[in-house]
């Protein structure tokens, strides 16, 4: 069984549906998804379609991202609908065709609030949006590492085991490792890419809006 992790989505379902086939996804993987599916990208309604219908055939463990969080809050006040619109809410509602939160169906709203986790462990690595305090255990860690820290230069973390993460865009379009820790989101959304990287091989597979799709080493620089 491959683990496979994917980076943050952004609503880019054409490069989650090409990543899908390239990387040969089965019911035999598992697949963590590491937050961030909406926002941005053109087809929020369609990635969200894709994670319901993963997790309910073939399972899915997905996360929470700091942009599931906006979308959920943009709910309570006027404020927090705005500062959502200015991060890319407005192509999630674009992509459900309507210009308000109640046209979103209820089955994504379900899936939005009660489907994704803060993290995950195995027994060589642990899976969180953004970031986890490298002195505190993973289970205890505050909403504001999981979600919103950036990547920077992390410490290993006291369990030994290697984070996986997303949230901090490399622009480049290569994934950031430091060996205790790497960082897969690829800036799906811009003219980077989508990610998802087998934590046990080191193998990338990547893919975009155009249609392109590449493979590599995690330790290489691909051409």
């Amino acid at each position: 069984m491959r683990t496979l992790a994917i980076g943050d989505i952004h609503g880019c379902y054409r490069s989650l549906d090409t990543l899908a086939s390239f990387a040969a996804i089965s019911s035999g993987d598992r697949v963590i998804t590491l937050g961030d599916y909406v926002d941005r990208g053109p087809d929020t309604r369609r990635v969200i379609d894709w994670l319901i219908d993963r997790q309910a055939r073939e399972g899915l463990i997905p996360l929470r991202g700091n942009h599931e969080i906006m979308l959920l809050e943009a709910r309570q006040s006027k404020q927090c609908l705005k500062d959502w619109l200015t991060c890319g809410g407005d192509a999630v509602l674009s992509s459900y065709g309507t210009d308000r939160l109640d046209g979103i169906p209820n089955d994504h709203w379900h899936f939005l609030e009660s489907c994704l986790r803060s993290h995950y462990t195995t027994e060589s690595h642990f899976f969180v949006h953004a970031n986890a305090d490298a002195e505190v255990p993973i289970d205890e860690q505050p909403d504001y590492m999981l979600y919103w820290e950036s990547f920077g230069n992390p410490r290993p973390h006291q369990s030994g085991l290697t984070m996986i993460c997303g949230h901090t865009a490399q622009r480049s379009g290569v994934p950031c490792s430091v060996g205790h820790a790497v960082c897969i989101d690829t800036w799906a959304y811009g003219q980077g890419w989508l990610t998802c990287l087998d934590v046990h091989s080191g193998i990338c597979w990547q893919s975009n809006e155009s249609g392109a799709t590449r493979r590599f080493w995690i330790d290489e620089v691909p051409q």
